[in-house]
């Protein structure tokens, strides 16, 4: 495998995708070794097959606004690759989504689900319907027809969207009972789905927990905790509310958190009254959390900025992709980050991850730190399977044993001759092996 020549192929054939060249490049560039030491893979194409979705799907959705006007989005349903189990991946609702984030997104849920040992294959899929300043009655309506043109394509065992930017426990109801209605069934299709219809305890919490249980593994590795550290978050979503309540929970003091429009700076740290008001701030649909500052006292509100300019011990993207970049991660070693951890989707810039790589600062990928949340969702469709409800306490104990596997494997992969663990080159050889022999298993199709 000649790594530069397959991108600039790839770059030819999809001009301007630069998050999914990014994605691909990164994965290639770490498997390239192991590739090449088996002719196998090489044979049967294996990079040529994994690099291209196995289906793109696009299509239109009509509906009509409160003041009665016709509106007109895109939809998509990127099908990945199948070969360890159905599609498995969320639905984006943001006016930024585009074939290539989807893409990038879909390629690095392969090995994220992979990485779950749970048979999952990877997806993505979205629109850029805004859902900010809609009504209830207006999403529901872009919602039902959205499914309107999706239902045919999932399934319980083909096809499982769930939740991420945009598509929370609302839009997951609404999408799920347009898809009981047409396809007659109640079944598992959709996870994320609330307590009362099939949903699993600790989804919400999944993603931004098991990042803090990888975190917790990762200092593990140098005979350290996460009691007394201080962490800098950024987001306000679920990804960072479930972050801030495990790493707080388990002696961590919280300092930031951050939105599109600056980040706050709370040098008490967050407490429970504060993490709950992170949900107040989520559930007004807007976006910012400036008004954080005028609740709390105490806090700093620094407009346009990034969180990256404190000094912390540990530091948890938990936004979205590429906001960490390689300034950002020169201030952050400066200023004595012994840690990142990505709770985001692939949040820091490939200049950001060698910076990190060149210090020896410990740093996790996405696809390793935040697979928590699509592993609970595996574990929500075992539940949906089975006709059956986990414990909370069941739930959270299933999420932390995959989450130190998932952590094992990047160990075990991922180990330099002088001890340094590179969990970008682990993550993404242990996802790949698995999926790379069970596509040779099945033959080329």
């Amino acid at each position: 495998m000649n790594v530069k020549e397959i991108l600039n192929n790839l770059e030819a054939k999809h001009p301007g995708e630069k998050e999914y060249l990014q994605a691909v490049h990164e994965v290639l560039e770490s498997v390239e070794t192991i590739y090449n030491e088996n002719p196998q893979y090489e044979a049967a194409k294996i990079i040529e097959r994994i690099v291209e979705p196995d289906r793109i799907l696009t299509f239109k959705v009509t509906w009509i606004d409160d003041n009665g006007n016709t509106q007109v989005n895109l939809g998509y349903r990127i099908q990945f690759n199948g070969a360890i189990g159905p599609y498995k991946g969320g639905l984006r609702f943001h006016p930024s989504v585009n074939l290539s984030i989807l893409k990038f997104l879909g390629f690095e849920q392969i090995f994220k689900n992979a990485l779950t040992t749970l048979p999952m294959g990877g997806g993505k899929g979205g629109s850029d319907f805004d859902p900010k300043g809609k009504s209830d009655k207006e999403i529901m309506r872009f919602c039902q027809a959205f499914m309107l043109e999706l239902w045919s394509l999932i399934g319980p065992e083909t096809d499982v969207p769930a939740g991420d930017i945009g598509v929370g426990g609302r839009e997951i109801g609404f999408l799920y009972g347009m898809y009981k209605k047409l396809a007659k069934e109640h079944t598992g299709v959709l996870t994320g789905k609330g307590l009362n219809w099939g949903g699993s305890l600790v989804r919400p919490e999944a993603t931004g927990f098991g990042n803090v249980y990888f975190t917790q593994e990762m200092l593990a590795t140098k005979g350290d905790t996460l009691k007394g550290k201080t962490v800098a978050i950024s987001g306000f979503g679920n990804v960072a509310w479930g972050a801030a309540l495990k790493a707080t929970e388990l002696g961590a003091k919280v300092v930031t958190i951050s939105g599109p429009d600056g980040y706050i700076f709370d040098p008490a740290g967050l407490n429970a009254e504060k993490i709950d008001y992170m949900l107040e701030l989520r559930a007004t649909n807007n976006d910012i959390v400036a008004p954080y500052a005028d609740e709390f006292p105490g806090s700093t509100f620094f407009a346009g900025k990034k969180p990256w300019e404190q000094k912390v011990d540990i530091a948890l993207p938990c936004a979205t992709q590429n906001e960490l970049n390689g300034d950002d991660a020169r201030k952050l070693v400066a200023n004595g980050c012994i840690l990142v951890g990505e709770g985001a989707n692939m949040p820091s810039t490939e200049e950001a991850i060698k910076v990190f790589h060149d210090n020896k600062i410990l740093f996790s990928p996405g696809k390793a730190s935040n697979a928590g949340g699509v592993a609970t969702s595996g574990l929500e469709m075992t539940q949906n399977s089975n006709k059956l409800n986990w414990t909370r306490e069941e739930v959270d104990a299933k999420l932390h044993h995959i989450m130190k596997e998932i952590h094992a494997a990047c160990v075990k992969y991922g180990t330099g001759v002088d001890g340094y663990v590179d969990y970008v080159k682990g993550a993404n050889i242990a996802g790949f092996l698995k999926v790379a022999d069970s596509m040779l298993d099945q033959g080329i199709i």
